[in-house]
Protein backbone atom coordinates (compact mmCIF):
# COMPACT_ATOMS: atom_id res chain seq x y z
CA UNK A 1 0.00 0.00 0.00
CA UNK A 2 1.42 3.41 -0.66
CA UNK A 3 0.18 6.69 -0.27
CA UNK A 4 1.08 10.73 -0.47
CA UNK A 5 0.12 13.66 2.38
CA UNK A 6 0.57 17.44 1.58
CA UNK A 7 0.86 20.84 3.28
CA UNK A 8 1.80 23.68 1.57
CA UNK A 9 1.84 27.69 2.51
CA UNK A 10 3.63 31.03 1.78
CA UNK A 11 6.14 32.57 2.75
CA UNK A 12 7.04 36.44 2.80
CA UNK A 13 10.46 35.94 2.14
CA UNK A 14 12.39 35.59 -1.76
CA UNK A 15 12.35 31.57 -2.92
CA UNK A 16 16.05 31.88 -2.71
CA UNK A 17 16.31 32.95 0.71
CA UNK A 18 13.67 29.99 2.14
CA UNK A 19 16.05 27.56 0.16
CA UNK A 20 19.36 28.51 1.77
CA UNK A 21 17.33 27.10 4.43
CA UNK A 22 14.74 24.11 2.96
CA UNK A 23 18.10 22.94 0.57
CA UNK A 24 20.58 22.44 3.09
CA UNK A 25 20.75 20.93 7.02
CA UNK A 26 20.09 23.86 8.36
CA UNK A 27 16.04 23.22 8.20
CA UNK A 28 16.80 20.90 11.09
CA UNK A 29 19.17 22.06 13.19
CA UNK A 30 17.07 25.56 13.31
CA UNK A 31 13.92 23.09 15.05
CA UNK A 32 16.91 21.74 17.72
CA UNK A 33 15.59 21.61 20.30
CA UNK A 34 12.06 22.83 19.96
CA UNK A 35 11.53 19.66 17.65
CA UNK A 36 14.52 18.23 18.14
CA UNK A 37 16.51 16.59 20.95
CA UNK A 38 19.94 16.46 18.08
CA UNK A 39 20.56 15.77 14.70
CA UNK A 40 23.94 14.40 13.99
CA UNK A 41 25.22 13.89 10.22
CA UNK A 42 26.66 10.89 10.33
CA UNK A 43 28.20 10.76 6.70
CA UNK A 44 27.95 14.26 4.28
CA UNK A 45 27.36 17.44 4.87
CA UNK A 46 23.73 17.75 3.57
CA UNK A 47 24.43 17.08 -0.57
CA UNK A 48 22.85 13.77 -1.40
CA UNK A 49 23.52 10.74 -0.06
CA UNK A 50 24.23 12.42 3.53
CA UNK A 51 22.86 10.43 6.47
CA UNK A 52 21.84 12.16 9.54
CA UNK A 53 21.02 10.62 12.81
CA UNK A 54 17.75 12.34 14.52
CA UNK A 55 17.02 11.93 18.21
CA UNK A 56 13.51 13.21 18.89
CA UNK A 57 12.16 14.95 21.80
CA UNK A 58 10.19 12.93 24.26
CA UNK A 59 6.80 12.44 23.58
CA UNK A 60 7.60 11.48 19.61
CA UNK A 61 6.51 8.24 17.81
CA UNK A 62 10.25 7.60 17.40
CA UNK A 63 13.22 8.20 19.92
CA UNK A 64 16.48 7.91 17.31
CA UNK A 65 16.70 7.30 13.53
CA UNK A 66 18.77 7.61 10.54
CA UNK A 67 17.42 9.37 7.59
CA UNK A 68 18.74 9.91 3.99
CA UNK A 69 18.68 12.78 1.85
CA UNK A 70 18.11 11.01 -0.96
CA UNK A 71 17.90 13.96 -3.42
CA UNK A 72 19.07 17.55 -3.60
CA UNK A 73 18.19 19.69 -6.30
CA UNK A 74 19.40 23.36 -6.44
CA UNK A 75 17.72 24.12 -9.68
CA UNK A 76 14.25 23.04 -8.67
CA UNK A 77 14.50 23.71 -5.30
CA UNK A 78 13.01 19.98 -3.81
CA UNK A 79 14.70 17.95 -1.37
CA UNK A 80 13.70 14.43 -0.23
CA UNK A 81 14.51 12.70 2.63
CA UNK A 82 13.54 9.06 3.39
CA UNK A 83 14.04 6.78 6.35
CA UNK A 84 17.36 4.91 6.18
CA UNK A 85 17.84 2.44 9.41
CA UNK A 86 14.79 2.52 12.27
CA UNK A 87 11.77 4.71 12.31
CA UNK A 88 9.23 4.34 9.90
CA UNK A 89 11.38 1.00 8.23
CA UNK A 90 10.77 -0.60 11.51
CA UNK A 91 7.09 -0.44 11.05
CA UNK A 92 7.05 -1.90 7.89
CA UNK A 93 7.29 0.44 5.76
CA UNK A 94 9.86 -0.20 2.66
CA UNK A 95 10.13 3.23 1.95
CA UNK A 96 8.91 6.62 3.83
CA UNK A 97 10.29 9.64 2.74
CA UNK A 98 9.40 13.53 2.83
CA UNK A 99 9.60 16.18 -0.15
CA UNK A 100 10.16 19.15 0.80
CA UNK A 101 9.79 21.88 -2.10
CA UNK A 102 10.36 26.02 -2.67
CA UNK A 103 8.05 27.42 -5.04
CA UNK A 104 8.86 30.68 -6.09
CA UNK A 105 5.49 33.30 -6.16
CA UNK A 106 7.41 36.27 -6.99
CA UNK A 107 10.77 38.40 -6.17
CA UNK A 108 9.19 38.87 -2.00
CA UNK A 109 7.68 35.56 -1.83
CA UNK A 110 7.07 31.81 -2.25
CA UNK A 111 5.56 28.73 -1.19
CA UNK A 112 6.80 25.93 0.90
CA UNK A 113 5.42 23.03 0.23
CA UNK A 114 5.90 19.49 2.07
CA UNK A 115 4.77 15.78 0.91
CA UNK A 116 4.85 12.70 2.43
CA UNK A 117 5.31 9.57 0.43
CA UNK A 118 5.64 5.86 1.48
CA UNK A 119 5.14 2.31 0.94
CA UNK A 120 4.10 0.06 3.41
CA UNK A 121 4.88 -3.82 3.49
CA UNK A 122 1.57 -6.20 3.05
CA UNK A 123 0.39 -7.19 6.34
CA UNK A 124 1.12 -3.67 8.01
CA UNK A 125 -1.90 -1.49 6.94
CA UNK A 126 -2.92 -1.26 10.31
CA UNK A 127 0.61 1.05 10.86
CA UNK A 128 -0.71 3.78 8.38
CA UNK A 129 -2.49 5.35 11.95
CA UNK A 130 1.24 6.31 12.36
CA UNK A 131 1.18 8.89 9.08
CA UNK A 132 1.06 11.61 9.69
CA UNK A 133 1.52 15.40 8.17
CA UNK A 134 0.99 17.24 11.24
CA UNK A 135 4.54 16.83 12.94
CA UNK A 136 5.98 18.33 9.22
CA UNK A 137 3.67 21.31 9.43
CA UNK A 138 5.11 22.09 12.67
CA UNK A 139 8.67 22.06 11.27
CA UNK A 140 7.31 23.62 8.05
CA UNK A 141 5.71 26.87 10.49
CA UNK A 142 8.29 27.17 12.66
CA UNK A 143 11.31 26.85 9.79
CA UNK A 144 8.95 29.78 7.65
CA UNK A 145 8.45 31.65 11.17
CA UNK A 146 12.30 32.10 11.42
CA UNK A 147 12.20 32.92 7.98
CA UNK A 148 10.23 36.08 8.27
CA UNK A 149 11.75 37.06 11.70
CA UNK A 150 15.70 36.49 10.02
CA UNK A 151 14.40 38.13 6.77
CA UNK A 152 17.25 40.49 5.30
CA UNK A 153 15.86 43.25 4.40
Amino acid sequence: MNGTLSYQTAVNVPASEAWMIYGTLQLAYICVPELFESIKPLKGNGEAGTIIQITTIPGSLFYMYEDKLAMVDNKTMMKQVEAHKGGYLSLGFNMFGVRFEVIKKNETSCITKVTIIYDLKEGYIANTVHVSIEPFIALVKYSNNYLVNNHKK
